[in-house]
């Protein structure tokens, strides 16, 4: 029987020619595999219904092409309910732009810079809430910045003139500040936002650096002006360095800034505790936690060797569940990934319970409401009903099993040859570019029964 062998993805997401060791992509886009246009199409009724099942099996077979995967990610994060129709869903996206435009603008009369198709780099605030006018500061950070606002880097003219006009932003940004505070001292919200900003655009200017689209000033400013957004709106976790690498591809899928915004506002409801600070710990390491339960649970002689080195924290796998292993694949391959991850813990109750809170200004993460039809749930999240894996914290999530995976995978290699953190560390390094998702996500569904069988009985 013939088996279409594939199409490589990477032509939808162009690197810089420049960068020559970039990951080659795994996933291939196979007819009748991957959720094509057509099927996506199909899979709606004529008022707008999705069959929300199919689509998740489809997405487990073969992932989601390219040219759809930006409107079919929404559904995935719970920006849509599946049993909504097109009109209702076009109420939904109108009210959330609108939403948008208004914080946009709320921090745009605060802080100029935002929505000015700009962004800056350098500090433009003290944390008492004065000025800094000082040049050096200003200037230091923008430095050997790259791309040119035209995207020619190569151009020395235009290069020089993007420098210049970068100087020039963040000279009239502590014009700005000054103005701001000469009305009297500033509030404690406005300080801490404006704090953060600077921190956003270094790692902007860091983020997907290898990719064609992001030598456009106007993407880069994008990705700053919602990551600010966001910082203004979530005051209880504001920025933290990790976020513009989960932003980065919202910004690539969907045109509209607005639907970006609001597919990387679900993204972090999931995600948003693993950045939350309280005290000295940081949020994920009650993920870190799980981890080394479930390698104890499923490897014990693995866990005692990590145990033995010193890395029973798990914190060499810290990075892993931050970013959801941006670092460890591909470009392409991590979207694959990621869309596979969701489709597995897909919880049709999202969409509602993300909206209640939403109607009444609170966020929370990790909120599981039950609907009748089991059918409509990723495979995941079915395992997790079946053993009645909820609890009043919700069932861990899947990212835990996949790191638990690679660990389970690499575990002949981790017990001959690492010696000490630095070769844990080194070992898991190699793998970057290397590991296939499809198999990482299967690999994550067998620990993830084993463990819920082990735990049960316990």
């Amino acid at each position: 029987m013939w088996r279409d062998p594939g199409q490589p993805a990477d032509s939808y997401y162009q690197v810089r020619p420049e960068c020559t060791d970039v990951p080659k992509s795994k996933f291939k886009i196979k007819a009748g595999r991957t959720l094509s246009s057509r099927k996506w199409q199909a899979a709606f009724t004529p008022e707008g219904y999705l069959d929300i099942s199919k689509t998740l099996s489809r997405i487990y077979r073969g992932g989601i092409h390219p040219s759809i995967r930006g409107e079919v990610w929404e559904f995935l994060l719970g920006c849509y309910d599946p049993k909504s129709t097109f009109d209702e869903r076009d109420q939904i996206r109108q009210r959330r732009r609108v939403q948008y435009v208004r914080w946009k603008e709320e921090c745009r009369q605060i802080f100029p810079v935002v929505g000015s198709g700009k962004f800056i780099t350098a500090p433009v605030i003290t944390e008492d809430g004065q000025p800094i006018q000082e040049p050096l500061v200003i200037l230091e950070t923008n430095q050997d910045r790259g791309p040119s606002q035209d995207g020619n880097s190569a151009e020395i003219g235009s290069s020089h003139a993007y420098a210049t006009n970068q100087s020039r932003t963040n000279a009239s940004c502590s014009e700005m500040v000054k103005e701001l505070t000469s009305h009297g001292p500033l509030d404690h919200k406005v300080i801490q936002w404006m704090l953060t900003l600077h921190q956003i655009g270094l790692d902007v200017h860091r983020t997907d650096r290898t990719l064609v689209f992001y030598e456009k000033q106007e993407n880069l400013s994008k990705l700053w002006d919602i990551l600010a957004v966001y910082a203004w709106i979530d005051t209880d976790v504001g920025y933290c360095q990790g976020m513009s690498d989960l932003c980065s591809p919202m910004i690539m899928l969907l045109e509209d800034e607005a639907d970006a915004f609001w597919c990387f506002e679900r993204l972090m409801r999931r995600l948003r505790g693993n950045f939350r600070c309280t005290g000295r710990t940081v949020g994920v390491e009650t993920q870190l936690s799980n981890l080394a339960e479930i390698t104890q649970v499923i490897d014990p002689k693995l866990h005692q060797h990590l145990d033995a080195l010193g890395g029973g924290d798990y914190l060499f796998a810290f990075r892993m569940l931050m970013v959801l292993f941006r670092r460890e694949f591909s470009f392409c391959d991590s979207l694959y990934l990621w869309e596979m991850m969701w489709a597995l813990e897909y919880d049709p109750d999202l969409f509602s319970v993300y909206e209640e809170l939403e109607l009444n200004g609170e966020k929370h993460e990790g909120s599981k409401g039950r609907v009748k039809s089991i059918r409509h749930y990723g495979k995941f999240e079915r395992e997790n009903m079946k053993n009645g894996a909820a609890n009043s914290e919700g069932p861990l999530p899947m990212s835990v099993f996949l790191v638990a995976s690679v660990l389970k995978d690499k575990s002949s290699k981790l017990l001959h040859e690492a010696r000490g953190l630095d070769d844990v560390v080194r070992i898991l390094n190699d793998m970057t570019g290397n590991l296939d998702a499809k198999k990482a996500c299967s690999g994550a569904m067998k620990l993830h029964r084993k463990y819920l069988k082990k735990a049960k009985k316990a």
